[in-house]
Parts: C-alpha cells; sequence; structure tokens
C-alpha cells in the first residue's frame, strides 16, 4: 500500500478512535459536543470520498433533524424540512452572492485565453537571472491568477499542469515544486476578489469590501514572504532550484524583429521610430511597426495616464464651495441695494400728531 493511503488511513481511524474514546454518552452530549461530533464525522467523509457539498448538506440536515428531534420528536421532520427551504430561498435572494459565478466564469476565461501559460512563460524568461526563477515565476503567476479567479482548486490545477513539468525537467525538488504550486494556490482565497471571502461576508454579516480592503495587504505580504523564501532556499541550496541553462534564456524573435535593429538601432523604442521614418526594414508593413512601437511605450504611456489621472483628481477644486458672507450681514436682507440693511429704519408715521406753530 503506498505511503499517502497510510497516512490518510492512520489519520481517519485516529479521527474515529478520539471520538469514541473522548466524546460522552449522548444523554449528556451538550451543543459543544455536537459541533466536534459534526465536524469530525464531516472529515471523515470527505477523507472517505464523499463530495464536498453533498456531505456538508447531508450532516447539516442530519444535525438539524436531530436537533429538533430532541425538543419536538413529532415535529422534527416537518421543522427540518421548513428550515432547509428557509435556507436555500435565503441564498438565493441573497445579492452578494451573485459575484461567486460570475468570478468563477472570469476565471474560466483567463484560462481558456491560455493568457495564464503565456504569463508565466513571460515571467519565466524575464526572471532568469534571478535565483530560483522557476517556483518565483510560479508564485507570482499564482498570485496574477489569484486576483481573475477567487478558488484555490483552479489555480493549484492550472499551474500543477503548468509550472511542475517545467520545474521538474529543469531540476528543481519535488519538495519546492510541489511546496510553491500549492502555498501559491492558497492565495487565491486571501487576495481579492476571494470566493470565500464573498461567502464569509455574506453568511456573518460583513461589508464584502471590507473584507477585501483587509485581506489584500495580507495576501501581498504571504506572496512575498513565499518569493523571499525561494529565493533564500535558492542561495544556501542551489541544487534545489538550479539556474537556468543559457539556451534557455534564449526567445526565438520573428525575422523583421531581427532586421530592425541590425538597421537603424539597438533600442527597440529610437529603432522603430527610425524605421517608420525612414525605409520599411526587411519589407516590413508599417502596421506592423505602429503596432509593436505601441507595445513598446504602453508603460510609459499608462504611468502618464495614471499620473495625470491622480494630478486632477488632487487638484480639483470642492464640489460644493463655500460663499464668502460679509460680516455683520444677515442672511435674510439684501446687502446688494444701496442702504444699510443692517442699521434700524425709522417707521412712516400716518396721522400723527404735528408740533403746533
Amino acid at each position: 500500500m503506498r505511503k499517502e493511503i497510510w497516512f490518510g488511513v492512520s489519520i481517519l481511524v485516529a479521527i474515529v478512535v478520539a471520538l469514541f474514546a473522548l466524546m460522552p454518552p449522548p444523554s449528556e452530549m451538550t451543543n459543544g459536543h455536537l459541533g466536534l461530533l459534526m465536524l469530525a464525522l464531516v472529515v471523515v467523509a470527505i477523507m472517505l470520498g464523499f463530495p464536498t457539498a453533498f456531505t456538508l448538506m447531508g450532516m447539516g440536515v442530519l444535525f438539524a433533524w436531530f436537533a429538533f428531534h430532541s425538543q419536538d420528536p413529532g415535529q422534527a421532520v416537518q421543522l427540518t424540512l421548513d428550515l432547509m427551504v428557509q435556507r436555500a430561498y435565503s441564498v438565493m435572494a441573497n445579492d452578494v452572492l451573485i459575484s461567486v459565478p460570475l468570478f468563477i466564469f472570469m476565471g474560466y476565461l483567463v484560462e481558456r485565453a491560455n493568457l495564464i501559460e503565456r504569463l508565466f512563460k513571460s515571467l519565466h524568461i524575464a526572471m532568469a537571472r534571478v535565483p530560483g526563477s522557476l517556483a518565483v515565476a510560479t508564485i507570482v503567476t499564482c498570485a496574477i491568477f489569484a486576483t481573475a479567479t477567487g478558488i484555490v482548486g483552479a489555480v493549484v490545477t492550472l499551474m500543477g499542469l503548468l509550472a511542475l513539468p517545467a520545474m521538474l525537467k529543469a531540476g528543481y525538488s519535488t519538495q519546492l515544486s510541489a511546496g510553491c504550486i500549492t502555498a501559491g494556490g492558497c492565495l487565491g482565497i486571501l487576495i481579492p476578489p476571494s470566493v470565500l471571502l464573498i461567502v464569509y461576508g455574506a453568511t456573518a454579516g460583513v461589508s464584502v469590501v471590507k473584507l477585501y480592503a483587509g485581506a489584500f495587504f495580507p495576501g501581498i505580504m504571504l506572496a512575498s514572504l513565499y518569493v523571499g523564501y525561494v529565493l533564500l532556499v535558492a542561495k544556501l541550496k542551489p541544487s534545489a532550484a538550479p539556474p537556468l541553462p543559457p539556451e534557455e534564456r534564449v526567445v526565438a524573435l520573428p525575422a523583421y524583429t531581427q532586421a530592425i535593429p541590425n538597421a537603424y538601432n539597438k533600442m527597440a523604442v529610437s529603432g522603430l521610430v527610425r524605421a517608420i521614418k525612414g525605409e520599411r526594414a526587411a519589407h516590413v508593413p508599417s502596421r506592423t511597426l505602429v503596432s509593436n512601437l505601441f507595445v513598446a511605450m504602453l508603460p510609459a504611456l499608462a504611468f502618464v495616464a495614471v499620473m495625470g489621472v491622480s494630478y486632477r483628481f488632487a487638484t480639483a477644486p470642492d464640489a460644493a464651495p463655500t460663499e464668502l458672507v460679509e460680516m455683520g450681514a444677515q442672511g435674510g436682507f439684501d446687502t446688494s441695494s444701496g442702504s444699510d440693511s443692517s442699521g434700524l429704519e425709522e417707521p412712516p408715521v400716518e396721522g400723527g400728531l404735528e408740533e403746533p406753530p
């Protein structure tokens, strides 16, 4: 029997033995004992191979019936069914949970568009001089993919198919390779958007936006610590994360990209500008040159756009400016007229007594 099976069976037997040894008789069980019993049975059922969703649903129904039966045996079934309907309706009427399938769909689109594979290969080549470049690229890709989908299984499965063969082929140790994939995949439940935080916020009645704001920095910090650990292991134990050979650092470029630098300049931007102004290098279409120039200038354009928007927001006037009021003037009088509105006027005399001559 394989070691993994022995490990799972030993944990399963330990949980069952602990249940029988530590649990009191049924007549003396409290709500806390029932909670621990339910948790242990959930772990046992999942380790036996039952689906997680049906395991949680079945345990909830079973223990709800047990709780109602201890109070009113005649109405236990009816109350259990009523509770199931109410919980199903409350979940369906929750607007926050609508985002869960949308996030999963977004991750599915990212995976089917083959963006993660391109990102992993690009980071792999860009970090070729970094110790443990493959492992670092795996963790960074997992952290970026976690922002597209909020689940762990998709990240671990995809990176296991993508990064694990590449790391094993490059001579990385099995422990480090598997640890980078599993640790990086777990970032999906912490870095927003996280499906787990959405479910927790909807269940506990906490603002999901505040949960995202509180989990963003710890998720980035945890990813940085993973990268630091990989760099440390690669420095102290080079055999666990050997550097890439020089032949794997070379990227095959199209023919026109090799003709442009040789004919004009070694710098990408200046070479493309001179190629557009002058003769077409190797009969390259102008559309291809312009598109490559746009890609080369994209980081600078993004920086200028971000700085411009930030400056506009920082220097914009207030939406409701306060008006200056003249000191001593009253709000109910017109200060634009020539008369002194702040003083008192003598009332007109109608039919009063006249001074005798």
